[in-house]
């Protein structure tokens, strides 16, 4: 089992951008996806060549912004949008499917932006999105994937003194966001498996980031303790273009 999760930053543009031979070339069996940008009708034009997947799509109220999908070669049990809390529901960041033995949950995390206005949201959000998981994992173990625009430690940006407490995403607010997301036994798969290596997931457009690797790891695939023997592979595909985000992986046994 192959899941792969990526920020496209648009789907519609990131269609124009071999899109679908990026995701044949991973040869996945789910691809979890954010910031898709666009309504679920136009989520579904988009991705209408994709014919060998199941779709599920959740769109902001406001048009054009934020947005997950995911698309599945295996049908779920049941598929749950948003998190059930209204003042976050608005903006279509969180899909859950159920499988026979766990949960898949997508999510685009809040940006704190860059003069911080949301980070007091932000940090809501994280309490929040925790609640949701430990209540979810009362049912079954969980796979978390996607965008939490959080660098967690400073292995994981290219300049984390010029950063810290400065810039968003890497704020000591959201770095506690994160590490309650790790006391509460949830495993953050790259570094399970790569505890020293450093790779990055995201990289600015600005003076040529990505090209110097000026990045910030800032995208993950968290699991349930019980998961984690399953683990054979967890990986930043970092060779894929099309975004200012990289896609990253985790193989399953």
């Amino acid at each position: 089992m192959r899941i792969v999760s990526w920020n496209v930053n648009g789907i519609r543009a990131a269609m124009k951008k071999a899109f679908p031979a990026s995701v044949e070339a991973m040869k996945l069996d789910i691809l979890c996806l954010q910031e898709t940008k666009a309504q679920e009708d136009q989520v579904i034009e988009a991705l209408s060549e994709m014919k060998d997947y199941h779709l599920y799509a959740n769109s902001a109220v406001k048009k054009g912004y934020s947005g997950t999908a995911i698309l599945t070669k295996r049908k779920p049990i049941t598929v749950r949008l948003d998190m059930g809390l209204d003042h976050h529901d608005q903006e279509g960041r969180v899909i859950a499917l159920e499988f026979e033995d766990y949960f898949l949950v997508t999510v685009y995390t809040p940006n704190s932006g860059s003069e911080l206005k949301r980070l007091s949201y932000r940090q809501q959000w994280d309490a929040d999105f925790l609640a949701y998981l430990k209540t979810l994992e009362k049912e079954k173990p969980l796979i978390v994937c996607g965008d939490l625009n959080v660098a967690h430690q400073p292995i994981d940006l290219a300049r984390p003194k010029e950063n810290y407490n400065k810039s968003a995403g890497y704020m000591q607010e959201e770095i506690d966001g994160m590490d309650r997301l790790i006391s509460a036994h949830f495993v953050d798969s790259f570094r399970q498996i790569n505890p020293d290596k450093v790779k990055y997931s995201w990289w600015s457009f600005r003076a040529g980031a990505r090209e110097r690797n000026v990045g910030w790891r800032i995208d993950y695939f968290l699991t349930s303790p019980s998961l984690t023997a399953k683990i054979k592979d967890a990986d930043i595909l970092n060779d894929v273009m099309g975004s200012d985000h990289c896609p990253v992986l985790l193989d399953l046994a």
